[in-house]
């Protein structure tokens, strides 16, 4: 990654948010393991269980898939149809990359971000909690269900440094 000259802009702070989230996303993994264990350990030979703590697991489960993503569109992770991309020089690579992001992935983040805006509003002025009684309290759910939002400005800003590296190599070739 080149440094920029002083005075002018960089997206690329928006990547390395996104890495470290990823980074920290990666840890709840493993948290996640560790409560199922416990869940497993507490019902079958204590016969004993909470369901907030059930709840976690999904809680969890969620966050990572939404906080991981950007992460994994920064790595150059994420399943696609490699077939005829694989082969493309880097020029056209930039160019479908610029095409995809600006026709599909933007307007997702867009669209994500509009239609959760009350869903995530309402959870949060309604003092959400669970539906199960014995399950996760406010602000849990609240939190949960603001994840989808910040998904979607998390890609949005790796939409942008996608954007800026294939303008790059687009502009150099």
């Amino acid at each position: 990654m080149k440094k920029n000259k002083p005075g002018t802009f960089s997206f690329f702070f928006l990547e390395r948010i996104n890495r470290a989230v990823g980074r920290v996303t990666a840890w709840l993994t493993l948290v996640m393991v560790i409560v199922t264990f416990v869940i497993v350990v507490l019902r079958y030979v204590f016969d004993f269980g909470w369901i907030w703590l059930q709840e976690t697991v999904g809680w969890m489960h969620a966050a990572v898939f939404m906080l991981a993503a950007a992460y994994t569109l920064a790595e150059d992770a994420h399943v696609r149809v490699d077939i005829f991309y694989r082969n493309c020089s880097p020029r056209r690579r930039a160019l479908i990359d610029t095409v995809g992001t600006l026709i599909f992935l933007v307007p997702v983040c867009g669209f994500l971000i509009w239609s959760s805006w009350d869903y995530v509003s309402v959870s949060w002025s309604i003092r959400e909690g669970s539906r199960e009684a014995g399950g996760l309290v406010y602000p849990f759910t609240s939190i949960l269900k603001s994840m989808i939002p910040l998904m979607a400005l998390l890609l949005f800003g790796q939409a942008l440094v996608i954007l800026a590296k294939s303008i790059r190599v687009l502009r150099a070739g």
